[in-house]
């Protein structure tokens, strides 16, 4: 069989890829690697679990549940709440490991298993290999070590786990936001009740769309992949700026109070200044990836600040930070991490703060965001090529020594083999579109040659 686990957990349709076998015998494999395998020592393994609205969450609950219990872990329900309120509830009830059921901003058919390791942290590549390992050792036939007795896990409510969170994020805020007019787009997701609940309790004037959730609409033509409806909301209400979550709530996007979208590369920007004059920006340095805009790091140059970049993934980011300790981290996509608060990406904290700056400075997004200019960027997916020849072939380098030559230091190239399916991606970013357009045609044209 092939990796169950991809960049964010394991994801696929419902009752078809994913199904309750599958998410049960997972769930007892991570206690065995996770939670030490039951009562060790005398210690009682201790699970939080959550997920967001989706229909197929409700039975997949049920059998992560059960296979936790049966392996001798005492469960905790939070019910439906955001990804990094389950991270962040992970942590702070000291639970062995922590599940939250998603598929973040995927159509609804889709759902997903993330795992939480102690502390609230996301799995190591060798934690999932060693939870698959397991996994695949008993489906084959090994019996499992299953308690009996009093030695079985207990399941009970967590229904303080929302508050709490909402307690954290109010805790963190380092100035209120009153007098601003915010628009939400909860995605009808996980964070449709906490978040408006959030930015009221801070000061915010707020209006909501997407926050209906019905088990089937989450992420339906809204949130932080379809901008659209946030837009037009913000116009109409004449609101300051807008918000938007995707359906875990573990990423976030803006939009000014022209309508103009604001990614998640500008987002970074405008809290790394904010974190530099609090100073809390430790090493003046922000980690993002390398699909960030070249024009966000040619702004943080400019203004002193440093841009170290990973694999694409916001793990990646994440390990770095903690490596080195740094504070702030994330993707163009908009997760963003603040580590010192949080443990992964939270998409209501970040939309927090980056309305906080708003208020703090007395400043329009739109003239915080233009700290940076976003440089013209051209993404061409190039199929059915052997992407694991990106790296080796002589005929490709050459192609892309051209098209960097030709764009000099004011524009980048960058290819990389998609990690879910056969194609290589094309990325081309320059001052003047047309001229990036012309190098990735090139470029996707090179790809096809030299490796079709």
């Amino acid at each position: 069989m092939g990796r169950l686990f991809g960049t964010d957990g394991v994801r696929g349709v419902a009752n078809a890829d994913l199904t309750a076998e599958l998410a049960l015998g997972l769930s007892v494999a991570a206690a065995h690697v996770l939670a030490e395998a039951g009562t060790f020592a005398g210690h009682r393994p201790k699970a939080v679990v959550g997920r967001d609205p989706r229909a197929s969450g409700e039975f997949l609950e049920a059998a992560v549940v059960a296979g936790l219990a049966s392996a001798g872990v005492d469960v905790l329900r939070v019910g439906v709440l955001p990804t990094p309120a389950v991270a962040h509830l992970t942590g702070a009830l000291g639970a062995d490991l922590g599940v939250m059921l998603s598929a973040s901003h995927n159509a609804m058919p889709d759902n997903g298993i993330k795992f939480f390791a102690r502390g609230g942290h996301k799995l190591a590549d060798e934690l999932e290999d060693r939870i698959e390992s397991v996994y695949e050792e008993h489906r084959t036939g090994a019996p499992w070590d299953r308690p009996t007795g009093a030695g079985v896990g207990r399941v009970g409510t967590y229904e303080e786990g929302g508050e709490q969170y909402l307690a954290h994020l109010l805790q963190v805020l380092p100035n209120r936001l009153d007098g601003l007019r915010i628009v939400l787009d909860e995605a009808h997701g996980a964070a449709s009740h906490v978040s408006p609940e959030v930015f009221r309790r801070a000061g915010a004037e707020v209006v909501t769309i997407g926050a209906e959730p019905d088990g089937l609409n989450i992420n339906d033509g809204c949130g932080s992949t379809h901008l659209g409806l946030l837009k037009a909301a913000v116009l109409e209400h004449g609101a300051d700026l807008g918000i938007a979550h995707d359906g875990d709530a573990d990423r976030c996007l803006a939009v000014d109070h022209t309508g103009a979208e604001v990614d998640g590369d500008q987002i970074l920007a405008v809290l790394a200044l904010g974190m530099r004059e609090r100073g809390v920006l430790r090493e003046d340095t922000v980690v993002a990836t390398v699909m960030s805009n070249l024009g966000f790091k040619l702004a943080l140059e400019r203004e002193g600040l440093r841009l170290l970049q990973t694999a694409v993934g916001d793990r990646y980011v994440l390990e770095e930070m903690k490596e080195h300790g740094f504070a702030l981290g994330g993707e163009q996509s908009g997760h963003v991490i603040v580590l010192d608060h949080a443990t992964t990406g939270d998409g209501t904290l970040t939309g927090l703060l980056l309305a906080a700056r708003v208020a703090e400075t007395g400043r329009r997004l739109a003239d915080l965001a233009a700290v940076m200019e976003r440089l013209p960027q051209v993404l061409i997916n190039v199929p059915d090529v052997d992407k694991a020849r990106v790296t080796t072939s002589a005929d490709l380098a050459a192609a892309v020594s051209d098209a960097e030559r030709v764009l000099g230091t004011t524009g980048r190239v960058l290819l990389r083999p998609s990690g879910t399916e056969p194609l290589v991606r094309v990325m081309v970013e320059a001052a003047d579109i047309d001229q990036a357009r012309s190098v990735a045609g090139r470029l996707a044209d090179a790809v096809k040659s030299a490796l079709g």
